[in-house]
């Protein structure tokens, strides 16, 4: 039996303002606060509210059949808590049904897994706990920023307890297979693999409102017999999107609300149905490793890290901006640990493409990809300038990775010795208790048979 993973993506930018250079060492406020406020407000209204709420609809009507994955980044709940609380009261309603299950990200939604490991994995567990305090359940199947992955990267998010991993059904890595199996990562077998077919999810936030496709207009119905029509032994097909794209880049006036409505039943029809990524996990083996030797992304024709990093501007803000990430992860400044989160999310280096892909890229209040990148090193000049002020720049890279191993070693230790204090408290209860010592006739029994021995002589 076939079975559909439906899985959006929900995160928000923190627009930079316009910093210029002679305000590096005096300006330490680097967002533009009412477009940001702005940017969000206007997502809400025409994106995730009416699609958040359509879904909520679905899994009611169907009597929970139909099911979907969200992953929300830290960022964005930050922000939704701020700017849009109704998106985060129906993301509760939606956990409430049971039917929708929550992933793991990087907590900025930034390429950390490509710059900095510790990095990656203390953005990933305060993502994790942050959902934990939020819908009371941490993740147990994870998503990279743009789906990016590669054999390391999985290694890296498998030694962190995740079950499973979404990515790209890129055809440079697939060749002849199908995504629509479960595969399971080479250098961590125990690591399960979920791979976008972007053909059929392109349809829908891409193509759907796009009159001038082949297949304009695209009915539910038929959308569901192309998934029908696969061999009856590819049994996942897996549609990842963003959720802006529901209202954002598919207006609401296109019917794509109704069109989405309209799948549960069409795919009860035809026996299809709709699984979470942990379900499906916990159902189906994977039929093979998957090698992916570089890092593959959901982004362009090629699927890969060039709309980040395939320019010179690009690899040299992202190299300037995690030269300072030890320093970053031993200082406890609040405002620093935030502004890195903001200045870690990676369309900021998108803004610096200079690649043609054909679709329009928003570049926001920058003018070129040469704009951008001006912008963006005048603030991470200042940001940088504020890091090294909390250690001397005399430290090099190898002595810090010393201090924060030091620091590791001492959490861990603490955390042995009031394990340690817990277990000897315990005893000392115990022997405080008069009950304690009063049940032990077996031990007092001994004696008594030790006396009986002599007689025998």
């Amino acid at each position: 039996m076939k079975t559909i993973c439906l899985y959006f993506e929900i995160h928000q930018i923190v627009h930079l303002k316009r910093y210029r250079f002679f305000e590096i060492g005096s300006d330490h406020y680097y967002y533009d606060d009412y477009a940001t406020d702005t940017t969000i407000s206007e997502v809400a209204s025409k994106s995730y509210i009416p699609a958040l709420t359509a879904l909520l609809e679905m899994i009611k009507t169907s009597n929970g059949a139909f099911k979907i994955a969200l992953s929300v980044s830290g960022i964005a709940l930050e922000l939704l808590e701020l700017h849009a609380p109704d998106v985060i009261d129906l993301l509760h309603q939606l956990n409430d049904t049971g039917c929708c299950e929550f992933l793991g990200e990087p907590y900025s939604h930034g390429l950390s897994s490509l710059g900095n490991e510790e990095c990656f994995r203390e953005e990933v567990m305060r993502q994790s706990e942050k959902m934990r305090m939020v819908f009371g359940k941490a993740p147990k199947v994870f998503r990279n920023s743009s789906l990016i992955y590669s054999d390391d990267i999985g290694s890296v998010v498998a030694s962190m307890g995740f079950k499973g991993m979404l990515t790209e059904g890129a055809k440079g890595i697939l060749g002849w297979k199908s995504p629509h199996y479960v595969y399971q990562s080479s250098q961590a077998p125990n690591l399960k693999l979920l791979l976008r077919d972007y053909k059929l999810s392109d349809d829908i936030t891409l193509r759907f409102s796009n009159s001038e496709w082949s297949e304009y207009p695209l009915f539910a119905d038929k959308y569901m017999n192309w998934i029908s029509e696969f061999p009856a032994e590819e049994q996942v097909i897996n549609l990842f999107m963003r959720l802006s794209a529901i209202g954002m880049d598919q207006p609401l006036h296109s019917n794509i609300l109704e069109f989405l409505k309209a799948l549960p039943a069409c795919a009860k029809e035809r026996g299809i149905t709709f699984s979470t990524p942990s379900e499906i996990i916990s159902k189906l083996k994977p039929v093979s490793a998957l090698d992916v030797p570089y890092p593959i992304s959901w982004v362009d024709e090629e699927r890969d890290l060039t709309p980040w990093l395939g320019n010179v501007l690009q690899r040299e803000a992202f190299g300037k901006l995690y030269s300072v990430a030890e320093r970053v992860l031993l200082s406890d400044n609040s405002r620093i640990k935030q502004d890195w989160d903001y200045l870690q999310a990676s369309n900021n280096l998108r803004y610096m493409t200079t690649k043609n892909t054909g679709i329009a890229l928003n570049r926001g209040i920058y003018d070129s990809p040469y704009d951008a990148f001006t912008n963006y090193m005048n603030v991470l000049g200042d940001f940088i300038k504020r890091v090294n002020a909390l250690y001397p720049e005399d430290i090099d890279d190898e002595e810090l990775n010393s201090l924060l191993t030091t620091i590791r070693n001492q959490d861990k230790e603490i955390a042995l010795l009031n394990k340690d204090v817990e277990r000897l408290s315990i005893k000392l209860d115990k022997a405080k208790n008069p009950a304690a010592g009063a049940t032990k006739p077996k031990k007092e029994a001994a004696p008594k048979a030790a006396k009986a021995t002599p007689k025998k002589k």
